[in-house]
């Protein structure tokens, strides 16, 4: 028995448990406005931004869509998104290396959603954090590129675990680096068997209609279940 004469408190459970409760906030808020929400998650430079461009460019004429774009500093992705008159808002984590539930609240709040289809929120770059937080979204869509290696599921396994889909992107690279799709894919499906993986550029547009029509999909899913969000 010990005799020690302090409490020990869990911070972090707690800090979990409050931003699971907020995500259920912004799922009831995304369910009423009608909008469904996408949380785009990578490392840097594996191609969120360039992929989230060319997705608004292939859906813009069916889906009014919106941007939250969020970093530790810098409105540098904010201002290339403004540029194709997307509806976007800049949002500055304070230092903090993810996106919250009361942050991604606090971020639709601000950008008013009542005339959006679809809004993506562009997570602040690393494979840790963002997938500890659950922030409400309709799906979570994580960006692997082939530079990055395909050991990144055993380095990495909870944002794995957690993704729904895995875009393996700058596959017209895959020549100049050592990467085995065949072995990246057995890894993935280890940790999470239901996971959708497709391979795409998007700089050259392979493969990328298979990423549009996977996510028209999902969007005209939840539409038919009447706003539920709990399959993918």
């Amino acid at each position: 028995m010990s005799d020690r004469k302090f409490e020990i408190l869990e911070t972090k459970e707690r800090v979990i448990a409050d931003n699971d409760v907020a995500a259920i906030e912004v799922r009831h808020m995304l369910k009423d406005k009608g909008v469904f929400m996408v949380n785009l998650m990578s490392s840097p430079g594996a191609g969120k931004t360039t992929t989230l461009l060319r997705t608004i460019a292939a859906l813009k004429d069916k889906y009014r869509i919106g941007v939250m774009e969020a970093d530790v500093d810098s409105d540098v992705d904010a201002a290339a998104v403004s540029a194709t008159g997307t509806r976007v808002i800049q949002l500055h984590t304070g230092g903090s290396c993810h996106m919250d539930a009361d942050m991604t609240k606090r971020g639709l709040e601000g950008m008013d959603i009542d005339d959006l289809d679809l809004i993506f929120l562009e997570n602040v770059g690393n494979l840790v954090c963002p997938a500890e937080f659950d922030v409400g979204a309709n799906l979570k869509v994580m960006i692997l590129s082939v530079p990055e290696g395909d050991d990144k599921p055993l380095k990495y396994p909870l944002m794995f675990k957690v993704s729904d889909c895995l875009l393996i992107n700058k596959i017209d690279t895959e020549p100049a680096f050592d990467f085995n799709f065949a072995v990246l894919r057995s890894r993935v499906l280890d940790l999470n068997p239901d996971m959708n993986i497709i391979r795409m550029s998007s700089l050259t547009g392979d493969g990328f209609d298979e990423w549009t029509e996977y996510l028209v999909r999902m969007i005209e899913r939840q539409i038919r279940n009447g706003g539920n969000n709990e399959d993918h």
